[in-house]
Formats: C-alpha cells, sequence, structure tokens
C-alpha cells in the first residue's frame, strides 16, 4: 500500500458508522440485549453503537459453528481450497488497509502511523502466512513392526472460541482466527467492547472472500455475558484468549465448570529491558528503551515497561530516555506525525495515573511526565513517564500499568540484573542490551521470557511465536508452532 496523505486518512475518519450487528451464520444480526455506544478515545464522541450479544445469542452462534464443522462445508475442502479463500482475504485486507486501520484507529485510539503496519499489514501477512503452510502440515508414518501400520494424523480441532483485546485487534485477532481457519475449524470471535470496529469489518471482508457462512462468526457485548457465555459453551472446543490475569483465571474456571475445553492464555507481561555498560551504542539503546514503552501509549502487550540499568551509566541512560521521550509526538492519533496516540478508556487512564500516585507515595521520582494531557480535545491523553528509585517491593516494579509508564530500576552486576528481570509473575518478554556475545548468550538462557530481544527490542515478525511463562500464560500465536493449538493428534494402528 502506497503511503497515504493526510487528506485520505481525513476524508475516511470522517465518514458515519453505521450500528454494528452480531455475524451469526453468514447473517448480520442484531443482539437481543441493549446496544452500547462506541465511544472514541480521540476525542470522547460517540461513534456508533455496538450490539451486546445475549447468552442466547452467542448459543446460536457456536451451534452454527459446530453444525458447518460437522458438515464439512469447510472443514471438508481440499486444503488448496482453503488455501485460495485465505489468499483472497489477505488480499482484501490489503485493499481496503487505509479503511481498516482508520476505524480501528477511531476505535482505540493507536497512532495511524503504527497502526497501519500493525493492523492491516500484519493480518495481511498473517493470513498469506497460514495460507501458504496448511498444506505443508504433514502427519507422521510410527515406527512399528511390519505387521502393524501406525498413522498420527492431525484433525482439527472443531470449534474454536477467540476472545482478543483492544490494543491490537486486527493483528492479534488474525493471530488466533487465521491458523484457526486454516486447519479447518469453525471459529466464534468476540473483540473487545471498545475496539470492535475493525473485526466486524474483517468479517464482511471474510464472507466476501468466501469463507462458508457458520465457520466464520462475530459475536460483541460484555466480557461478563457474552465472554462468560463463550467459554461456558459445550459447543466450543478450544477457547484463546490474550487480555488481563484475571479473566483468564475465570476462563479456566468456566472451562471446569463446562466441557473442559481447552484455554489457551497470552496473559500480559512486565517486561525488563535490561542495559549493561557495555552495550554498543547506549544512545541507541535509550532511544528504542523510549519506543519500546511510549509507542501506542504503552498498551502493547510485550512493552518494555521496567528498564534495569547498570549504576554506572544510570543517570547518562534516563536522562537520554527523557530526552526521547520528550522527542516523541504525542497527539491525535489520526495525524500521521503522532508518535503516541490516546489512552483506550477513561477506566484505563484512571488506572495508569493511580498507579503514579502510588510510586509517588512509595518514594519513586518522576523524571519526566506523570499527568493526563490534551483535556481541551475531550479524548484520553496521558504523558509519556518516566519513575526513577523503583524497588522491586513496589507495585509499579511488579504490576503491568498497560499504559506510558516506564519504571527504572538500577542493577551493580550480572546476576542481580536477572535476578531483578526474573522477580515478578510475569515472563512475556525482555530485552538485553550487551556487546559481549557470552553475557547475551548467559542472559538469553536465565531470562524467565518467552522473547528475549537482544540489542533491539519489538518487530518479531511471524516467523517466530509468542508466548509467555508464568502468569504470562501458555500456547503460542504466530509461526507454526500456533497450529499446535488448533489440531488434535489422531493414531491409527491397523493389523496389516
Amino acid at each position: 500500500m502506497a503511503r497515504p496523505t493526510q487528506s485520505d486518512i481525513t476524508a475516511l475518519a470522517t465518514r458515519p458508522i453505521p450500528e454494528a450487528r452480531l455475524l451469526i451464520n453468514g447473517q448480520w444480526v442484531a443482539g437481543q440485549d441493549t446496544p452500547t455506544p462506541v465511544l472514541s478515545p480521540i476525542d470522547g464522541s460517540t461513534l456508533t453503537h455496538l450490539a451486546s450479544a445475549s447468552a442466547e445469542d452467542v448459543t446460536r452462534a457456536t451451534a452454527s459453528a459446530r453444525a458447518a464443522f460437522d458438515d464439512g462445508r469447510w472443514s471438508g475442502l481440499a486444503p488448496a481450497a482453503r488455501k485460495a479463500v485465505l489468499h483472497r482475504l489477505a488480499d482484501l485486507i490489503d485493499a481496503h488497509a487505509l479503511d481498516l486501520a482508520v476505524l480501528g484507529v477511531r476505535d482505540n485510539g493507536t497512532e495511524i502511523s503504527m497502526a497501519l503496519k500493525a493492523e492491516p499489514g500484519s493480518a495481511a501477512a498473517t493470513f498469506r502466512y497460514y495460507a501458504e503452510a496448511l498444506d505443508k502440515v504433514y502427519g507422521e508414518i510410527a515406527p512399528t513392526a511390519d505387521t502393524v501400520l501406525g498413522l498420527i494424523h492431525r484433525a482439527p480441532v472443531g470449534v474454536v472460541a477467540a476472545i482478543v483485546p483492544w490494543n491490537f485487534p486486527l493483528m492479534i485477532g488474525a493471530w488466533k482466527i487465521a491458523p484457526a481457519l486454516a486447519m479447518g475449524n469453525s471459529v466464534v470471535l468476540k473483540p473487545a467492547e471498545t475496539a470492535s470496529l475493525s473485526l466486524l469489518r474483517l468479517a464482511e471482508l471474510a464472507l466476501e472472500a468466501g469463507v462458508p457462512p457458520g465457520v466464520f462468526n462475530v459475536v460483541t457485548g460484555p466480557g461478563r455475558v457474552t465472554g462468560e457465555a463463550l467459554a461456558l459453551s459445550h459447543d466450543v472446543d478450544v477457547l484463546v484468549f490474550t487480555g488481563s490475569g484475571a479473566t483468564g483465571r475465570r476462563l479456566l474456571q468456566y472451562s471446569a465448570q463446562s466441557n473442559l475445553k481447552r484455554v489457551y492464555l497470552e496473559l500480559g507481561g512486565k517486561s525488563p529491558n535490561i542495559i549493561f555498560a557495555d552495550a554498543p551504542d547506549l544512545a541507541l539503546a535509550a532511544k528504542t528503551a523510549a519506543t519500546a514503552i511510549f509507542r501506542n501509549a504503552g498498551q502493547v502487550c510485550v512493552a518494555g515497561s521496567r528498564l534495569l540499568v547498570e549504576a554506572s551509566i544510570h543517570d547518562e541512560v534516563v536522562a537520554e530516555v527523557a530526552r526521547a521521550a520528550k522527542a516523541m509526538t504525542l497527539g491525535n492519533p489520526l495525524d500521521l506525525a503522532t508518535q503516541i496516540g490516546a489512552i483506550n478508556s477513561p477506566a484505563q487512564l484512571q488506572g495508569n495515573l493511580g498507579f503514579i500516585a502510588e510510586a509517588i507515595r512509595d518514594g519513586g521520582t518522576i523524571v519526566t511526565g506523570g499527568a493526563q494531557t490534551r483535556q481541551d480535545s475531550g479524548g484520553w491523553y496521558m504523558q509519556p513517564t518516566i519513575v526513577t528509585g523503583v524497588a522491586p517491593h513496589h507495585r509499579l516494579f511488579r504490576q503491568e500499568v498497560f499504559g506510558p509508564v516506564l519504571a527504572v530500576t538500577p542493577f551493580t552486576t550480572e546476576a542481580e540484573a536477572l535476578h531483578l528481570a526474573n522477580a515478578t509473575e510475569f515472563g512475556l518478554a525482555a530485552g538485553v542490551w550487551t556487546g559481549a556475545l557470552s553475557r547475551a548468550h548467559r542472559m538469553v538462557h536465565g531470562l524467565r521470557a518467552g522473547v528475549v530481544h537482544v540489542n533491539t527490542y519489538g518487530g518479531a515478525d511471524g516467523t517466530v511465536p509468542l508466548g509467555g511463562v508464568k502468569q504470562s500464560g501458555n500456547g503460542h500465536d504466530k509461526s507454526l508452532h500456533a497450529l499446535d493449538k488448533y489440531t488434535d493428534l489422531k493414531t491409527a494402528w491397523i493389523q496389516l
């Protein structure tokens, strides 16, 4: 896609958005519960209203997904046929990329410069990746006696429920939808209440691409009703979720209360970004540390939210990160020049500010930021904030903010850095900056994280898995490893 002009973006951003409906069995229908307003974090305006699916609506959606799976309209297609449909969907995402990006920004507040690549760009690439992968996943022949043939088949699991968050709905949604569909499953998707619009548009494109009715359904609404009904459904075989730990725990409980469906969770992190004095480029490390936490206003699962700095360079690095933060442009997310967009909701903003107030009470020092800004816009914005003097027992050190707040802690030895890095309940991502190859390998080995960046932060593409350890979750999105969530192994033991 050619780089859009500001006028292109402005024209799309003024379009009215029809009231959103549910997609069930290929039909757009109204939800049984009262529609909810969709508020734009950019200016607080009401964009449209979102259908709220009742438990009965969810039952109809999961039943249609089960019927579609059982009759083979998708699961029974030859792999080449599924591949062609997924490629058409990727092409349609590309063709409507700007529309999708602008719609998503109006809904969730991500800066458009990031959204263009991270949302439709990533989603199209994900659908193409799994379209190409689906006919290259083979079964196995077991080494048995000559009188027996042991075959190991990969079979689709059936019905997949996907509950996705508001920060990158199209990207994270594609990570779950694409491999599930590629393997022949039916999908029921529940987007976040504060970021559903781009995924509803994706569903329209999926129908246009030729995904059969009932194979891909979308139910919107609050988690306490719509999400709970999905998690309790006996028609759902696998549930995949990205979001908070508290919700993840409830989903596991619902699985136990229903049909013991497999539940795969990505529950965020408190990711350490560790800078040693021997880093090859301290200026680059500091600048990257700023973007690792402040892009998308810190609303990134793998954000480098804890900066661990060797004591001998602590003040120098903090000063450089502060300069980089102040140089970043905070503003209207629909402006191409904006580098830090809006906070998704008033509740999220207040939670962020609560962390700051507690950090000050704990003895932390605000180096820069620390307050709400752009109140005259009507939207929800927060200054990029750096807090030094954060100790391991402080809440800011241990708990995820999911906002533009960087906690800084010094260390003196490699062993201390590793101890501090691992001293939270999370284990999603980490970063290490060092010029010593042996140290880099030791840190990669010792860090309890699903992704470890060395002399960089972020940017891992779809060829490698993303998943957490400890209370950051289980299972993996991206790469061929994601397919394990959406297939069952079936053994055929044949007497010859």
